[in-house]
């Protein structure tokens, strides 16, 4: 399997970032302490992380700053999921309970925002403009498609252009600005970077977009997630949009009033309509061309098996079934 061979290349790197995030995460409050070694301990892919270390390879650098770097990203990531699982209301998170649910919101949120500023008082340490702005930068627009994404709750009226704003602010821009990172420390021409970050940018709108699908067709032991948290939750994503406006006006009705509603009650039958519809096959059409662009970006990359890795990423991304 893909994720094995990933994990085996990059393993000894991976297990270095461990240890910094392991290292940073303490503090002398010690709830910090619990909610943050649950986290760390709860799974996960950890392929943010990854790209950092998979980028500054595949770029030739071969110091260790990209350890540092790799967990600043996954205290940012980390820290929007705190946030989404209180926004959310979520009380899985990959099969386990979230910490909101474990550890109550408000831990949540300000365990949330510890791992923010440790985030950012290990961007200065680093010492490089490039690096900091590109990951103030990030964290930005993340916060942006949050708020996005909470405008567009219970709003079936959202276009496919609107979804895809959302994706590229919320999820998308860490990826990209973990493959610039690693751009940056290897001395990268500015070609090369921005090839870097479009690589980014298209792995991880694959990403989202197969977990819209996931939502609709995943196993959940697989997932960790309830099938249909997204609709409970009232998301209008890729594949209700493409549903609406390709069925029928009545079919349209049906899925509009329980994006609306939030009515989870009628997953059964707004499953029906997307699979009639063929929504799902749609949306992992349009991952696939993501993952292809993804690969485009890079091809002018340096041979290596670091880009290999990359390119084999990018096609698991769009083909995976959890």
């Amino acid at each position: 399997m893909f994720i094995e061979s990933l994990k085996q290349l990059i393993a000894a790197d991976m297990a270095a970032v461990d240890q910094v995030i392991r290292m940073r995460l303490r503090s002398e409050v010690l709830l910090i302490n619990q909610v943050g070694e649950y986290i760390v301990n709860s799974g996960g892919k950890r392929l943010r992380p990854a790209l950092v270390v998979l980028s500054a390879d595949a770029f030739g650098y071969r110091g260790k700053r990209h350890y540092d770097l790799a967990a600043v990203v996954e205290f940012i990531h980390t820290a929007t999921l705190l946030h989404d699982d209180v926004v959310d209301d979520s009380d899985l998170r990959r099969g386990r309970a979230s910490a909101s649910a474990l550890f109550g919101n408000p831990a949540s949120v300000l365990v949330g925002d510890f791992l923010y500023s440790r985030a950012f008082q290990m961007m200065v340490e680093a010492g490089e403009m490039r690096v900091m702005q590109t990951l103030a930068d990030a964290t930005n627009t993340i916060a942006e498609g949050e708020v996005l994404q909470l405008l567009n709750c219970h709003d079936a009226s959202v276009d496919i252009d609107n979804y895809m704003r959302v994706i590229h602010c919320k999820t998308a821009k860490l990826f990209e600005a973990a493959m610039r990172l690693g751009a940056i420390l290897g001395k990268a021409n500015a070609a090369e970077e921005q090839a870097a970050a479009e690589y980014g940018m298209h792995l991880g709108t694959a990403f989202q977009l197969i977990d819209d699908v996931l939502d609709y067709s995943a196993d959940e032991q697989q997932t960790g997630k309830h099938l249909g948290d997204d609709l409970a939750e009232g998301k209008p994503t890729l594949p209700l949009i493409y549903a609406m406006q390709h069925g029928t006006p009545g079919q349209a009705t049906v899925v509009r009033g329980a994006i609306e509603q939030g009515d989870v009650g009628r997953f059964d039958e707004v499953l029906q309509i997307i699979h009639v519809t063929g929504a799902l096959e749609f949306t992992r059409r349009q991952a696939l061309r993501e993952s292809e662009s993804a690969c485009a970006a890079i091809a002018a990359l340096a041979d290596s098996k670091y880009k290999q890795c990359l390119l084999e990423l990018a096609d698991f991304a769009a083909t995976r079934q959890f």
